[in-house]
């Protein structure tokens, strides 16, 4: 089976369900990692979260590139398990101008690379600008907007964060030449976590990678300001797993193309002279894809 070359583009160590979708992407044996970005606050201690799971998975062959930010505003909910980490001594290599590697990497991959945007892509429409003949090789696959239902499942959309924080970036990403464009709204991974004995596995692993992650989940469930979770006896909402399953299948989901406008204020609105998107509008296998998700997270 040929492996699918991709980048993850990631705003890990704000909210905790980017670090699920790294160890679900270092267990996905259909894609190839390129590079692994980050995007927005504090990018240097994302990549320190990064690095030392790299390390953690024995994984350091793949290198980390850092992104645009601003460390000055940044919510930085998983600092104590990397408080003591030096990123000199990541094994692996670190790129300092995350945008300019994701244009070489994509300019000089004879194999499409897809995208997995998991926060806003601000470092997507800068390495659009610098390289608009880029979309021509790449695929994106992202987790973004909010179609029919908002947080929670609610009725009704809502500005979904990782578009409402960087509308330009969205606008360009959507109205670009893509080999292919496929989001997860919150209409589908915003319904995602997992809970019962599936979690109950999870917190129980002893896997090296599964640890790791609940001292994180841990750490950030005490230190979050925007929600309540008990990390003893579920997860919190896993938005990110979606778009890294996207990347490789599409079974449990139910895909529709809907021409999409993103408005100043970060809704995105169906509309019959936006962009045309690929969209998970619904599940097709809730449960299946819950069952998938322990299996990539703890392979057995």
């Amino acid at each position: 089976m040929k492996k699918i070359p991709v980048i993850l583009d990631t705003d890990i160590g704000t909210d905790i369900d980017d670090t699920w979708a790294l160890i679900m992407l270092l267990n996905s044996p259909e894609l190839d990692v390129k590079l692994i970005t980050t995007v927005s606050g504090d990018t240097l201690y994302r990549a320190k979260i990064i690095a030392k799971f790299l390390e953690i998975a024995e994984r350091t062959d793949i290198p980390i590139g850092i992104g645009i930010g601003d460390p000055q505003n940044s919510l930085n909910f998983q600092e104590p398990w990397i408080m003591d980490y030096n990123l000199d001594e990541y094994k692996g290599k670190i790129y300092q101008n995350g945008v300019e590697t994701i244009v070489e990497i994509i300019k000089n991959s004879k194999d499409p690379i897809t995208i997995i945007s998991i926060g806003v892509t601000t470092n997507i429409g800068k390495a659009l600008e610098m390289n608009p003949n880029i979309a021509k090789n790449a695929k994106f696959v992202g987790m973004h907007g909010s179609i029919y239902k908002g947080y929670g499942g609610k009725d009704g959309r809502d500005p979904e964060s990782n578009v409402r924080y960087d509308v330009p970036s969205v606008r360009k990403v959507f109205s670009s030449p893509f080999i292919e464009k496929i989001i997860t709204p919150l209409d589908t991974c915003g319904l995602v976590y997992l809970s019962g004995e599936r979690y109950q596995k999870i917190l129980n692993s002893q896997n090296p990678l599964l640890k790791a992650l609940i001292e994180n989940y841990k750490i950030w469930s005490e230190l979050v300001t925007w929600t309540k979770v008990d990390w003893k006896i579920s997860s919190s909402t896993l938005f990110d797993t979606v778009a890294v399953y996207l990347v490789y299948s599409r079974d449990f989901v139910e895909i529709e193309n809907i021409r999409l406008k993103v408005t100043d204020d970060g809704f995105t609105l169906p509309d019959p002279h936006g962009d045309k998107i690929q969209v998970a509008i619904k599940w097709k296998n809730y449960e299946g894809f819950l069952d998938h998700l322990l299996e990539r997270l703890n392979p057995e």
